[in-house]
């Protein structure tokens, strides 16, 4: 009894401040001095900060940094950025990873050549890059296969707000079944390749927005037995070359472009803005599961998906 009690406020605690959130993006939005973002329009130096710190702050923590891209600026009468700025001040927070895991990133890039040299590929050094390498591919094919099959994926319903608020709800509950029957038992050194090959294909899964890359992988990382902070850690690393080539891509459809609605400044100063709040996302993400579980984030994803469903009925949020 005591424990549902516990649970109910922390969800109450989360609707309350999702639901603050929603209120001060709508007074904040209607203050503001500005446009929609279309394609004629290029988003302004004060947007760009905006979006990037949102990019950066929601980037690694497990509730969806595509989500909030889509939601706050439609939420402030900014319109939807697109799926390209989205993606091209993920690079950002690829800076960031690289950053605060420098040592990490190092010691396995030296000891993974090192192996290769001695042919010890037993060293958990190479496993640990080969289960990043396999655990990048599934995300990289089903991304393909998008692209080949969903040209228009930018305006497809799997981008709708409904399908944001449904992938939000359906993570949530996945993050709290995960946290109750997870053991937590497996740390960093005990990671194989079969964990990359896994965590991979839940990463896959972050393709559809609203979902969350972090949140997937952690989810998995969770189900799999690992730390808290041991499957973030993970989720980081193996984040890196599946973000980093959609970064790349669609910062070349930009360049292609000459940066179309967009703007050169805006793009370079949104880069700029999410590498800070990442840093300090990762930071406090990884000292917070060290000695806290994910709960918080359970009852925020679950509030978030439950107050959208609640804006679209009625008429407050339009579903695009």
């Amino acid at each position: 009894m005591i424990l549902g009690k516990r649970y109910l406020m922390k969800f109450l605690c989360a609707v309350i401040v999702s639901t603050l959130i929603f209120i001060s993006l709508e007074k904040v939005g209607q203050s503001l001095p500005s446009e929609p973002i279309v394609a004629s329009e290029q988003l302004t130096i004060f947007q760009a900060v905006i979006l990037g710190m949102v990019q950066g702050l929601t980037e690694f923590i497990p509730i969806s940094s595509t989500a909030h891209l889509k939601i706050v600026p439609v939420a402030l009468g900014w319109g939807d950025p697109g799926v390209a700025f989205t993606a091209v001040i993920q690079l950002g927070s690829i800076v960031s990873v690289v950053w605060y895991f420098w040592n990490d990133l190092t010691k396995i890039t030296v000891g993974a050549y090192k192996s290769i040299i001695t042919s010890d590929y037993q060293s958990p050094d190479f496993r640990m890059a080969i289960g990043i390498g396999l655990g990048t591919i599934p995300i990289v094919f089903f991304g393909l296969l998008i692209k080949v099959f969903i040209p228009d994926f930018d305006n497809s319903p799997l981008r709708s707000t409904l399908a944001i608020a449904i992938a939000s709800i359906v993570m949530a509950l996945l993050l709290g079944m995960a946290e109750r029957i997870g053991s937590r038992k497996r740390n960093f050194e005990e990671l194989d390749v079969k964990d990359g090959i896994l965590m991979g294909l839940a990463q896959a899964l972050a393709l559809v927005p609203g979902v969350s890359r972090s949140g997937s992988t952690i989810t998995g990382g969770l189900f799999m037995g690992l730390e808290r902070a041991t499957a973030a850690r993970f989720s980081f690393l193996l984040g890196l070359p599946a973000i980093t080539l959609a970064g790349l891509v669609e910062l070349k459809t930009l360049l292609d472009e000459g940066f179309g609605g967009v703007g050169f400044v805006p793009t370079i100063t949104g880069v700029v803005s999410a590498i800070i709040f990442s840093y300090v996302a990762i930071a406090w993400l990884i000292k917070y599961l060290q000695t806290q579980d994910t709960w918080i984030f359970v009852w925020y994803r679950l509030a978030f998906g439950v107050l959208i469903l609640v804006a679209i009925a009625t008429g407050v949020v339009q579903n695009v």
